[in-house]
């Protein structure tokens, strides 16, 4: 038996009987992945598909998938069945249907009557021009819109509120919500914004766990401002570091953030835990999709992300076996 074939089946042995221990009782830890059906998944998608799944997976949790396709101006046409499709491909299986936001406006609906009747909204006439300078919404429309036409919707926040949690990766994380400002849930074009969508979904789907990406950390005191005002479960949080590209620079449409390509799925999943800083043996690069990730859930160390903001991607790209 070859050193290769020896990891994989220790990995797929410990992985059987990790579910066989966790599949005896229900588990109570249900994971997500949320992507925008607005262009195919990259290295950077990747990464959080494969840290929310494997986090899901290794605690005999369940794993749930979700199209944010409330922008529909941005949304492709095709691109969340290419999503599908590639996920499965690198053998990221999920539970249970796919839910679209598309297909949820009743709940939003719902959610804001339920905020207005609370007083916690206010139409706002404002652009993004007019905020002051980079920080939050300064409130200039909380007496009433400046200006006649249409108007978005804004959630008022508590300026006194300090909003403190425990990220699973990123640790203490505290904001003051006034210097967040107030957070738009429903645009002047009439669609519901993101804040709102996602804190109904995570509820409505019973998420216990949200892992993704550094990147929404700071939307996360909103949310959680947002559920307490809708008396909605607040799940856990962990926020897995951010892909950047070599120097440090946001990444490009470069070989790292080109579509994935699902012939090189094991080097890509290796390449990905790495950057998760798993160490998985180089012999798994060679091996399927389904055994790196058995060797991901036997062996997934998320305390190896604690306070990592940022990781750099190399300059090489994996090719497909030939």
């Amino acid at each position: 038996m070859s050193a290769s074939t020896a990891t994989a089946t220790t990995a797929t042995a410990e992985a059987a009987e990790r579910r066989a221990r966790t599949d005896a009782a229900p588990a109570d830890y249900v994971g997500r992945f949320a992507p925008s059906p607005t262009g195919p998944l990259h290295l950077g998608s990747l990464v959080a598909a494969v840290g929310s799944f494997v986090d899901a997976r290794s605690r005999g949790g369940r794993w749930l998938l979700r199209m944010e396709d409330l922008d529909t101006a941005r949304v492709v046409p095709g691109c969340a069945a290419h999503m599908l499709r590639t996920l499965e491909a690198f053998g990221l299986q999920w539970d249970g249907s796919i839910e679209y936001q598309s297909q949820r406006i009743g709940h939003y609906a719902e959610a804001l009557q339920a905020l207005n009747a609370r007083g916690l909204t206010f139409p706002c006439s404002c652009s993004r021009r007019e905020r002051l300078g980079d920080g939050g919404y300064p409130g200039t429309c909380r007496e009433g819109a400046r200006r006649a036409g249409p108007t978005a919707t804004r959630f008022r926040v508590d300026d006194e509120k300090i909003v403190s949690f425990q990220d699973r990766a990123q640790g203490t994380c505290t904001f003051r919500l006034r210097e967040r400002g107030d957070v738009i849930v429903r645009r002047r074009d009439g669609a519901f914004a993101y804040q709102l969508a996602v804190v109904v979904d995570d509820a409505l789907q019973g998420i216990s766990d949200v892992v993704r990406g550094v990147d929404l950390l700071d939307s996360t005191p909103w949310q959680l401002a947002l559920q307490e005002a809708l008396a909605l479960p607040t799940p856990r949080y962990a926020h897995l570091p951010l892909i950047v590209e070599p120097d440090g620079a946001k990444l490009a449409k470069s070989g790292r953030s080109v579509p994935l390509d699902p012939q090189a799925a094991a080097p890509l999943l290796h390449r990905a835990l790495s950057l998760l800083r798993q160490d998985p043996p180089a012999e798994l690069e060679l091996e399927a999709a389904p055994t790196v990730l058995a060797w991901a859930c036997a062996h997934w160390r998320p305390e190896r992300l604690h306070g990592v903001r940022k990781a750099h991607a190399p300059r090489n790209n994996p090719r497909s076996p030939n």
